[in-house]
């Protein structure tokens, strides 16, 4: 099968959907599919080998040239080529760009009004570009904020076109309410273009038909998956105190600061005689305070050098990092619609501790490789971490369990089988 996947960079930042994203193209090309992993805005960046295109389509330069310069809209295709080198998107990509969805709200609703939209002169590119190449028997685009892609390449193609759901309702919540009730309009509109939608979780599917107003008959679900090679479950040996992960971006949402205030409370008690927390993701310029402020706090707390930051990891570091946890706990403190960090630490046998809410819920009960606590409870995630911390036997069993669950249920492999079952209904 031939298959063209349109997928959207994120700058700096190892982004979930970009690993998610370039791990089902490698193992379908694995499996003898052909291929075109076809970055939007930035190229992709993972930690794994890149089999993404190095042409790069709708590039964050142009997009917002022609956003808030009217004269970009028009410029000859041969003069944007200045500004759509890869070198130079990657340069500007690794800055400090504005990507909250707070100022974006604008540029959001101009992208989903696709050939009425500002940068409708990208779409003209993409769809010129693609009918040199060879006709794909589906095209799968990564994220419903790429929605307005969908009637131009269906007629552009003649290929069915399906939609994956990846938690863009965290991006769009976040939106003023005209420009998100706009968005969801306009993705509704584009929605009759596409033949199927791809769901990365159970939960995803049931929070997106709900919040875009999909039919869930139209909905299926390919769970998120990884490459498990390196990822082993070793023994892990005893060490003089406890170590406890958190890993993911490093940002309020992700609830560091509800872990750090549960690990005071075990240490100021001498329920933890000796322990650190190990904290690694990526971290954008607009939280740097945020981890500051955590630090500063551990400080005062008399625990200074007990919390410490690891940066942003490649794999032989993520591997590394996490085969040097006793435990991950990750208390969200939002519905994560995504929680790959989590798959890969069970995938090395660390047990995980994780609120009952969003995609986590489905990861544990499916694995058995961690423990749900009540959503919001610092008490309830303190009870859990005391629990597991004085129990070393339960730690390796919820390992072993985890381990196994994750190569029976969220393997890329397994991803890529559930894809090509979506793409054969539409073929």
């Amino acid at each position: 099968m031939r298959i063209t996947y349109i997928t959207a960079g994120a700058g700096g930042m190892y982004c979930g959907s970009c690993i998610r994203d370039n791990a089902l193209a490698a193992r379908l090309t694995a499996a003898g599919h052909e291929v075109l992993l076809l970055p939007l805005y930035t190229p992709l960046l993972t930690d794994e080998d890149n089999v993404s295109s190095e042409r790069i389509f709708y590039d964050g330069i142009s997009v917002y040239l022609e956003e808030w310069v009217p004269l970009f809209r028009h410029t000859p295709w041969l003069l944007d080529r200045l500004w759509e080198s890869p070198q130079l998107i990657r340069a500007v990509a690794g800055r400090a760009v504005q990507t909250e969805p707070e100022t974006l709200g604008d540029l959001t609703v101009s992208v989903l009004e696709g050939t009425n939209g500002r940068q409708s002169k990208e779409i003209d590119k993409l769809v010129h570009w693609l009918r040199g190449q060879p006709r794909p028997d589906v095209v799968d685009i990564s994220n419903s904020m790429l929605i307005a892609l969908a009637r131009p390449l269906k007629e552009a193609l003649g290929a069915p076109v399906c939609c994956t759901l990846q938690g863009e309702d965290i991006f769009l919540s976040r939106l003023g309410k005209a420009h998100r009730d706009r968005c969801v309009e306009l993705i509704a509109k584009h929605a009759q273009y596409v033949d199927r939608f791809v769901a990365v979780s159970d939960y995803c599917a049931e929070r997106m038909c709900r919040f875009l107003g999909i039919p869930g008959a139209k909905i299926d679900v390919t769970p998120l998956g990884i490459s498990v090679d390196g990822l082993e479950n070793s023994a892990r040996p005893e060490r003089n105190g406890l170590t406890i992960g958190h890993f993911g971006r490093v940002a309020p949402e992700k609830g560091l600061h509800v872990l750090c205030e549960a690990y005071r409370r075990l240490r100021e008690s001498g329920r933890i005689e000796q322990g650190s927390i190990k904290v690694a993701g990526y971290l954008s310029p607009g939280h740097r305070s945020y981890l500051d402020s955590i630090m500063d706090q551990a400080r005062e707390w008399g625990l200074d050098g007990e919390v410490s930051y690891h940066g942003k990891l490649d794999r032989a570091q993520k591997l590394a990092f996490l085969g040097s946890l006793d435990m991950l706990a990750v208390p969200a403190v939002y519905d994560d619609p995504k929680g790959l960090p989590l798959l890969e630490a069970m995938a090395c046998g660390v047990p995980v501790i994780v609120p009952r809410r969003g995609t986590y819920t489905e990861f544990v009960e499916r694995t058995g490789g961690g423990v749900l606590v009540q959503p919001d409870d610092v008490g309830a995630l303190e009870a859990a971490l005391e629990r597991l911390a004085a129990d070393r036997e339960h730690r390796e069993e919820l390992g072993r369990q985890g381990a196994a669950g994750v190569r029976e249920h969220y393997t890329a492999e397994v991803m890529a089988e559930r894809a090509v079952d979506v793409y054969r209904k539409v073929v």
